[in-house]
């Protein structure tokens, strides 16, 4: 790419934009303020004296922007968040000094860029968060069900929640005051709303899994003990390109999995993971590495899965089977907590994941 000789931060908002043009060979640096509007954004960088290049911040008002830029050849950066340097005395947040430190560390080659997704590819996206919504949605709604029922001492006593028997067990309560009553009604309401409005989008997302970006990377990742479909696609949501990882280790660290780390002379010290990225990512892969505390073996329904998948696929996914379940023993023999050892194999199972994504 050739040099820039034009460098643009955009600091975007939803109805403005405040863009900093700094001048990479005289250094002169101007300020512009304009409407959040996609085209005339795009056409003000494509009018400057190039070559351009242009960074803003990734966030709510998504890619469109980077896609209308690059229409026009203009290179743009968006940027991650967490990654964009600050200094910890700077106490002034406005939008000129935020567009200001865009344009000069894209001058610097400081920014850490973001996969700009396909249009088809972030719309599966915001449908598979969509679900993620409502899951979260649903769990607090059954813990305050949970919750007004023990207020009033009523346990349910007869084996796990939130089955068929405790759906019966829950249509026979009648509470005392009318006040609460309606309270409980209105609570088993809501969790059948939400059970609803979960399965029409599984629905959705399996529907319009076999002609999206990610199908042959979710038959791969099905392979893998403890990953099933929605799982699959979920993570192939958050993570995109598998093959943007060069190593393993990255993708690792991206999903938030590796440990924090505080060292000072001959001093290390490793601390609790990073949780930065994606967390629904992260929950997928610790979830999953919780049925690798079982012997390895390939049942019915992982066979099922499996079935027609590259043999190098099925090989990866029994190496996962027999490491992480010797990690899982292996911690447990030293008496780490459980929680501790998900973790930790959560951690290498994005290892093999990245893996199994590899296959030509």
């Amino acid at each position: 790419m050739a040099k820039a000789r034009t460098l643009v931060g955009l600091d975007v908002h939803a109805t403005k934009v405040v863009a900093a043009v700094l001048d990479a060979e005289t250094g002169e640096l101007a300020f512009f303020s304009m409407t959040a509007d996609i085209a005339r954004v795009a056409g003000f960088c494509a009018g400057l004296p190039g070559p351009v290049r242009a960074a803003y911040e990734a966030g709510p008002t998504g890619y469109g922007l980077a896609r209308e830029l690059a229409r026009r050849e203009v290179g743009c950066v968006v940027a991650a968040p967490s990654k964009i340097p600050r200094g910890s005395g700077e106490r002034v947040k406005t939008d000129r000094r935020d567009a200001e430190l865009l344009a000069r560390l894209l001058f610097a080659g400081k920014l850490h860029p973001v996969r700009v997704p396909g249009r088809e590819e972030e719309a599966l996206r915001d449908l598979i968060r969509a679900r993620e919504a409502v899951r979260v949605d649903l769990m607090r709604c059954r813990h305050r069900l949970g919750n007004l029922l023990l207020r009033h001492g009523i346990r349910y006593e007869d084996g796990d929640a939130w089955t068929t028997r405790h759906q019966q067990w829950l249509s026979t309560i009648t509470l005392a005051q009318p006040a609460a009553q309606a309270t409980f009604l209105d609570a088993r309401g809501a969790v059948d709303a939400l059970i609803h409005r979960r399965e029409q989008l599984e629905q959705e997302i399996i529907a319009l899994l076999p002609g999206s970006p990610w199908s042959e990377q979710t038959g791969r990742l099905r392979c893998m003990r403890g990953l099933d479909t929605l799982s699959a696609v979920g993570l192939c949501a958050e993570v995109g390109d598998f093959a943007s990882f060069r190593k393993p280790a990255q993708l690792m660290s991206y999903v938030g999995l590796v440990p924090s780390e505080t060292s000072s002379g001959q001093q290390r010290r490793l601390g609790s993971i990073t949780k930065t990225g994606s967390k629904h990512a992260r929950r997928l892969l610790v979830e999953a590495a919780w049925h690798y505390r079982k012997r390895p073996r390939i049942g019915t329904t992982l066979t099922e899965r499996q079935a027609g998948q590259p043999p190098e696929a099925i090989a990866i996914a029994w190496s996962a089977q027999c490491r992480l379940h010797r990690t899982w023993t292996r911690l447990q023999q030293r008496n780490k907590r459980r929680t501790l050892i998900a973790a930790a194999a959560a951690r290498e199972l994005a290892g093999f994941c990245w893996a199994i994504c590899q296959i030509e």
